[in-house]
């Protein structure tokens, strides 16, 4: 489809300290025990998109993630690791590596999402409506834990906050108005002309931005070129364009939205006129849809066209852009999500890799997953969890909604309940953990009780 595609990475993320650290940069964070970009690289892969730019904030990060995709993906895809300054936006991490842009159409995918909808059909949209942009939607994703135990702060009633507030036209095709949920005061303010031009706009509170996004590439780079203070795609461009879509709009529009705004009395006449004008196209259309207005020879001049691709509700969507969202993936994919972690399940719907050591009278429920070369002691308890390659867990350990990192020790005794315990980090017996986080390479003395708390280096 001639689309250059752009994985945009991040770096050394500070809404996932002290998971994320300068050994371990967000793109390589462990999902199932596989890096997150691996289920992008694969979506993308599955969906015979293989050129591809990924694009990391930080030299150091880059050479991580790039060693990365040199092991993991010889002979599959074509990759270009491109380092930009840290801190820059996605906004300025396109500015940073325009000169690598050069087909007609840009396809924008966050580095950090685990889904299975498929990109392609966000570029066959972009082409269909020749759209300027197509911003992907797809439902709320619930967070929180499944049943009870650990729920890494969140309450139970795993009811999703409100985030986006997004404007369609009735026929759900064209992106008229998009915010913040916390932007949102008293009244929402929308432009006339939008309005006039769609007849009806419905707001949604029950979509969310995917961060996936197709863009012709002349509108992104001039925006980028003209907005240098714009930092982000979602913040600022974005609004910026379905702002702006109207801003060479036919005269009927423009001498209404003046007179009304300059409150003349002949502002009733020339709404009474644009409404015989627009009755008269959405009547002689079968399908009539926002930008026909428009199109129908009203007015020569084109304007650029913010469209939308709203996922089906029944595919999965989760961005790991928070803790929460790290429990929650870790959850889904060795859960009710497992199809897209790539591994075989056992017939107690678990993964325990055949090197892995189990002790006498330890068991490992459902919905767990246990590492290569992992050992764990005798009368353990896992369940709901991820353990990393390589761990050394002793006896009467127990392990509920929690992810353990490669290389991690676990001493006897021990209770750890919707945790992150990061690699190489070490619990020393009897420490029992509730809410918390472990940074890489942390020791936690003997015998604590801690709940809610962050355990990192200063």
């Amino acid at each position: 489809m001639d689309f250059q595609v752009v994985i945009l990475a991040g770096g050394f993320s500070s809404t996932l300290f002290p998971l994320v650290s300068k050994e371990v940069p967000k793109a390589l964070l462990p999902v199932a025990n596989r890096p997150v970009l691996s289920y992008v690289l694969d979506l993308l892969e599955s969906n015979n998109l293989k050129d591809l730019i990924v694009v990391v904030e930080g030299e150091d990060a880059a050479l991580k993630v790039g060693g990365w995709i040199s092991s993991a993906c010889v002979d599959r895809l074509h990759v270009e690791v491109a380092a930009v300054a840290e801190n820059v936006g996605t906004a300025g991490a396109l500015r940073a590596i325009a000169h690598h842009l050069t087909a007609k159409d840009i396809l924008i995918v966050s580095g950090d999402i685990v889904s299975d909808i498929p990109p392609g059909a966000v570029a066959a949209t972009h082409r269909r409506h020749d759209a300027a942009v197509t911003a992907m939607l797809c439902a709320q994703p619930v967070s929180g834990p499944s049943e009870s135990g650990g729920s890494g702060g969140k309450d139970k009633t795993k009811k999703p906050a409100c985030e986006d507030i997004i404007g369609l036209d009735s026929w759900k095709q064209f992106l008229l108005y998009i915010a913040k949920g916390t932007e949102i005061k008293k009244d929402t303010r929308v432009k006339k002309s939008i309005l006039c031009a769609a007849g009806k706009m419905e707001l949604r509170s029950d979509l969310v931005d995917s961060h996936i996004y197709a863009f012709k590439r002349s509108v992104l780079q001039k925006v980028l070129d003209q907005k240098p203070a714009f930092r982000s795609l979602k913040q600022d461009v974005l609004p910026y364009l379905v702002r702006t879509q109207l801003s060479q709009r036919s005269d009927v529009f423009s001498d209404q939205s003046n007179v009304e705004e300059n409150g003349n009395g002949n502002g009733k006449n020339n709404m009474q006129n644009n409404e015989v004008v627009l009755s008269q196209i959405l009547s002689n259309a079968s399908s009539p849809s926002f930008h026909q207005v428009y199109e129908s020879g009203l007015d020569s001049r084109k304007t650029h066209k913010c469209c939308v691709y709203i996922a089906d509700e029944s595919k999965y969507f989760v961005r790991l852009n928070s803790i929460q969202a790290f429990m929650d993936v870790n959850r889904d994919v060795i859960g009710d999500a497992n199809h897209l972690s790539g591994y075989s399940f056992s017939a107690h719907h678990n993964i325990v890799h055949p090197s892995a050591e189990l002790g006498s009278k330890t068991t490992v429920g459902p919905h767990c997953m246990l590492g290569e070369g992992s050992q764990v002691g005798d009368k353990c308890s896992v369940k709901r969890s991820v353990i990393g390659r390589h761990c050394r867990i002793g006896s009467n350990v127990k392990i509920v909604n929690s992810v353990v990192m490669d290389h991690a020790t676990i001493g006897d005794g021990c209770s750890i309940q919707g945790s992150v315990i990061c690699s190489n980090a070490q619990l020393q017996e009897r420490v029992t953990l509730r809410d918390c986080q472990v940074e890489a390479g942390y020791i936690v003395c003997v015998g604590g009780e801690h709940k809610g708390e962050t355990f990192a280096r200063k």
